[in-house]
């Protein structure tokens, strides 16, 4: 039977990426239902076409003249705005693709997680602002949740959830980013362009500089808490430069399951997609001999303070995660617009986490103002932060 399918976030690098598999499908494999994007209308416009999909929305409002014209004469819906985005979230689909940067992509995952259905996730903050709700709601939907990001989809893989007593611990690896080897006084000096330039993954400017200050390992950690049936002090991360092993199970027995791969993210896309199977995917295949050698090491939490941060919240529970995601959120975009140092970034939020304490965020409502609280303050301690550089 034909899958329907719906991404959001179709026109950011896992979007892309999840487009690229479509095409490469048999016909009549997948059929697209609805195409979300942020504000590039000619994007999603070319996709949509390409796709033929019924539905194409822009959150921003202000695209929708320029997406209706690119769209005129093919049959495709266009709609822009906050409700739009909801409403295509919720409509009839087999698989959705969560891939919505940031809290903004929280309300729409919601809203396709209560249609039901299978959500792969590739926005960890959804999990990290509100995973209690998340997964209330997929427990009350009885939607299938499967990862996307590659470490979490490669413990995926590898882990025996039938018996979770015998796992001993998982270990996500963390490429190191750029500045993996660099000092503190090359990290206090460093740019937005130092900072984009990853040396391996190619991915959008937010996670990029969370890949740099490894932010993004800690909200990682954050996410395979609550997505599988470990313990957080049994989630372990360890810095590997090549980027081939993407995450391992370690069991009572000794056994140490691993998962490799080229850094591609159609892999783990392509494993969601097809996903109680396996489909092809053109990527490039791992050829250890070529490689040589595999590296790994522990983190330096003194010079990578996010790591300690993102254990701290997760710790805290309550709000605090929601807080941790918010700040970080806030400083990033200071530091890519040079108004903040990129040192500063984890000051921000630990000063962010500090001010606001943990309180208790039962509901989405709860969840929302809490982050527009964290991000003003953040703002706030930012602007402090960026006059005295």
């Amino acid at each position: 039977m034909t899958r329907r399918i719906t991404i959001l976030g179709a026109t950011g690098s896992i979007g892309r990426s999840t487009i690229a598999l479509l095409e490469a499908a048999p016909k009549g494999e997948f059929a697209v239902e609805a195409l979300v994007a942020g504000r590039d209308a000619a994007g999603l416009a070319d996709a949509a076409r390409r796709l033929r999909a019924r539905v194409a929305v822009l959150a921003d409002p202000a695209g929708l003249p320029a997406l209706r014209e690119a769209l005129a004469g093919t049959g495709i819906e266009a709609a822009a705005g906050e409700a739009a985005v909801t409403e295509a979230a919720s409509r009839p689909a087999d698989w959705t693709m969560a891939a919505i940067v940031g809290a903004a992509g929280l309300g729409p995952t919601l809203a396709a997680i209560r249609r039901g259905g299978t959500l792969a996730l590739a926005n960890k903050e959804a999990l990290v602002c509100a995973g209690e709700i998340v997964l209330r709601e997929i427990r009350e939907s009885g939607a299938t949740l499967l990862p996307v990001d590659s470490e979490h989809n490669a413990i995926f893989q590898a882990l025996d959830a039938r018996d979770p007593a015998m796992v001993e611990r998982i270990v996500l690896t963390a490429s190191g980013g750029p500045f993996r080897l660099a000092s503190e006084a090359e990290m206090r000096a460093a740019t937005p362009e130092k900072a984009l330039r990853h040396p391996v993954w190619s991915m959008g400017a937010k996670i990029s500089v969370d890949s740099a200050t490894m932010f993004n390992k800690g909200l990682e950690v954050i996410e395979a808490a609550r997505l599988f049936p470990v313990p957080p002090e049994r989630i372990e991360v360890l810095i590997h430069p090549q980027s081939t092993v993407h995450g391992m199970v370690q069991y009572a027995d000794g056994s140490l399951l691993a998962q490799l791969g080229s850094p591609d993210m159609r892999t783990p896309i392509a494993h969601a997609l097809a996903w109680p199977r396996r489909m092809r995917a053109d990527v490039p295949r791992l050829d250890l001999a070529a490689l040589g050698k595999l590296e790994f090491s522990a983190p330096d939490e003194a010079r990578f303070p996010a790591l300690r941060l993102a254990r701290e919240a997760l710790l805290a529970g309550a709000g605090v995660p929601t807080i941790l995601n918010a700040a970080n959120e806030v400083a990033v975009e200071r530091f890519l617009a040079r108004r903040l140092g990129f040192l500063d970034i984890a000051r921000v939020v630990e000063a962010t986490m500090e001010r606001l304490g943990a309180p208790a965020v039962p509901g989405l409502e709860e969840v929302l103002a809490l982050d527009a609280a964290a991000r003003t303050e953040a703002g706030h301690i930012a602007g402090r932060l960026g006059l005295a550089a």
